[in-house]
């Protein structure tokens, strides 16, 4: 593998790559921001709303926004005077939405939890600063998060964000920070300090908790999974009531239950290209417990066994194959 797929391995999206640095073209980069700003296919934004969401210079907007309607990825609605997403945009996204026929199988595991606690509970992946939701569950009687797929939230606010840093290479993690330093210091400023307690902690128990970052009224725990189909961590989370579910509820009940879902969805991660999802949505039970204190890893087989997995030790992104 060629140095530049090495860089790129070694955390999915490089620090300076997010600046806009290096050989990555500034001009697609700063597109994607626009794009990004678009929350729902329903969102309707005009060239300063778009302005003051990506920190872009109005008239850049305005060169950008007019590019990606040529394209068809935005929509210009002359009554409003303003952009929505557009055709080529929902296309593209549906398109790459429907080979994931493995959220399907992650969905109903997260169903699974959400039987028994009342929260909701995620699978979140990273962009820049952010998470989003590629799958949710909730129970009918959850309170709290009310979060849907597309949803995004900030990582240095959430359970789901400090599991994700702290799982990335310290250096890799760094930049990062520096990177969020930058753009968005006051997001960092809740980051920084609690960083090398979440790497420990994470070493040690598989898991981080952040409690009311976010919103006093809720508490999170989150469990990060190295993804062989994105070359990155995704997260596995969930949000509780914290009148409901104080810290030290979070360590004795949600723990448990929130390692054995991660060991189920990294699972069906490693075996992701296998002919299960060719031919088959199975349905089956979550692994038993098997508790080490130990990070969810999953190894390096396309069978899925779930039940036969252990809990494996932390392992950072690292070049050519994401693992140390």
């Amino acid at each position: 593998m060629g140095r530049r797929s090495e860089r790129l391995s070694k955390q999915g999206m490089l620090a300076s790559d997010l600046a806009g640095e290096g050989d990555v073209i500034q001009v697609v980069s700063r597109a994607f921001d626009v794009l990004r700003c678009f929350e729902g296919h329903e969102a309707r934004l005009g060239n300063l709303e778009i302005s003051n969401r990506c920190g872009l210079p109005r008239s850049t907007v305005s060169r950008l926004t007019h590019t990606l309607t040529r394209m068809g990825q935005l929509v210009y609605l002359p009554r409003d005077q303003k952009y929505r997403i557009g055709p080529s945009a929902v296309a593209m996204s549906t398109s790459m939405m429907r080979g994931l026929q493995l959220r399907n199988l992650i969905r109903l595991r997260l169903q699974d939890v959400a039987e028994q606690l009342p929260g909701t509970v995620g699978f979140v992946i990273p962009d820049r600063f952010h998470l989003v939701y590629l799958e949710f569950a909730r129970a009918d009687n959850a309170l709290g998060l009310h979060e849907t797929i597309g949803s995004r939230i900030a990582m240095a606010s959430t359970a789901a964000g400090h599991a994700y840093t702290a799982a990335l290479d310290d250096d890799v993690g760094d930049a990062l920070l520096i990177e969020m330093e930058r753009e968005t210091p006051e997001a960092a400023k809740l980051l920084r300090p609690r960083l090398e307690d979440n790497r420990r902690f994470l070493r040690e128990h598989g898991y981080v908790v952040a409690c009311g970052l976010w919103s006093p009224h809720i508490n999170g725990l989150a469990v990060p999974l190295w993804s062989p189909q994105y070359q990155t961590f995704v997260v596995v989370t969930i949000g509780l009531l914290s009148a409901m579910y104080d810290e030290k509820r979070l360590h004795k009940e949600v723990a448990p239950r929130l390692l054995d879902l991660g060991a189920a969805v990294g699972s069906l991660l490693e075996g992701g290209d296998g002919e299960l999802f060719n031919n088959r949505l199975e349905r089956k039970a979550l692994p038993v417990p098997n508790h080490h204190n130990k990070m969810i890893k999953t190894e390096d087989t396309n069978e899925l066994e779930a039940g036969a997995r252990r809990p494996r030790s932390a392992r950072s992104v690292r070049a050519r194959d994401g693992r140390r």
